[in-house]
């Protein structure tokens, strides 16, 4: 049984060009998220830009990761897609690459109902090589798991789940309805929920900010833990700023992803290429990031 906890960044893909990956960059990231004192690492996740990449890329991501972490946290591979065949393929490469473990999403693009969803997962976790963790996030999947297929899904083999939907009262009744299940991990994808998340229970937070910033997420989750409510207080003013400043640069929802990636670029670590059709931020949003890095990383 993997349960994990702490801070799981969503790595992003240091990129060259939409198809070639900036392998010094990767290098960089991985040990600064290591040196960070982050819990584990995942990929190819939202963050990851995952559906804008090939089998190619993914696969060589997937190789230089694990080489490169060796084992020293947990290691996850998102293989969320439209197809049950190429997540399996992809699910067959991770753990041949050392991965300990998958996270996959329902299936998006075609609008799903509770019983397509959990049949999908069904006929999945029959042939997975790998642990599995599910990953609620409607905004993407158009469909929100309900509690009762969280729990069906659970007892085919889940491991725990990250929720990125945003609604904490869900997240609770959630926990509540697993709570005879301590091995099962909830993992909170709003990085904002992670004090309320550790506090009621659950076990920490894939935070996109903890790219450039593992420290500041690390001792959230540290202080979370302690119930050092003082030390939660003054770090979550620091998270908030990031929310209003570092995510906002941008004009769309994506932008976060852009901005998270733009700011490891101001921080010398790896290249702000985007894979189509995001792009990257350039001009006066540039020089807002570089500001806003000045201050917390001078």
């Amino acid at each position: 049984m993997l349960q994990l906890k702490g801070i799981i960044p969503p790595m992003i893909t240091p990129l060259k060009n939409y198809d070639r990956l900036d392998l010094e960059g990767l290098s960089n990231l991985i040990e600064h998220l290591i040196q960070g004192g982050v819990h584990g690492i995942f990929i190819l996740g939202t963050n990851g830009e995952a559906p804008s990449l090939s089998r190619s890329v993914k696969k060589e991501l997937m190789r230089m990761t694990g080489k490169q972490i060796k084992q020293r946290v947990p290691f996850l591979v998102g293989i969320s897609g439209t197809s049950l065949s190429a997540s399996l393929d992809m699910a067959d490469c991770a753990k041949e690459y050392g991965a300990d473990a998958v996270v996959v999403s329902p299936p998006y693009y075609y609008p799903l109902d509770q019983n397509e969803v959990y049949e999908y997962y069904a006929a999945l976790a029959s042939k997975l090589p790998l642990p599995f963790f599910i990953y609620n996030i409607p905004s993407h999947t158009k469909i929100q798991l309900s509690i009762e297929t969280v729990l069906k899904i659970k007892d085919l083999g889940a491991q725990g789940i990250k929720d990125s939907s945003g609604d904490l009262f869900y997240f609770y009744s959630l926990m509540d309805a697993l709570r005879d299940a301590p091995d099962f991990s909830f993992i909170t994808g709003t990085e904002l929920f992670l004090p309320e998340t550790v506090l009621s229970g659950g076990h920490g937070a894939v935070a996109g900010g903890a790219n450039a910033f593992p420290q500041l997420f690390v001792s959230m989750y540290e202080a979370s833990v302690k119930k050092d409510l003082g030390s939660i207080s003054m770090l979550r003013k620091q998270v908030m700023e990031l929310y209003n400043t570092l995510y906002r640069v941008g004009k769309h929802p994506s932008s976060i992803t852009a901005g998270i990636k733009c700011a490891l670029s101001v921080m010398g670590i790896c290249n702000d290429y985007m894979a189509p059709p995001l792009l990257k931020i350039t001009g006066d949003e540039r020089n807002q990031i570089e500001r806003i890095i000045k201050k917390y990383h001078p």
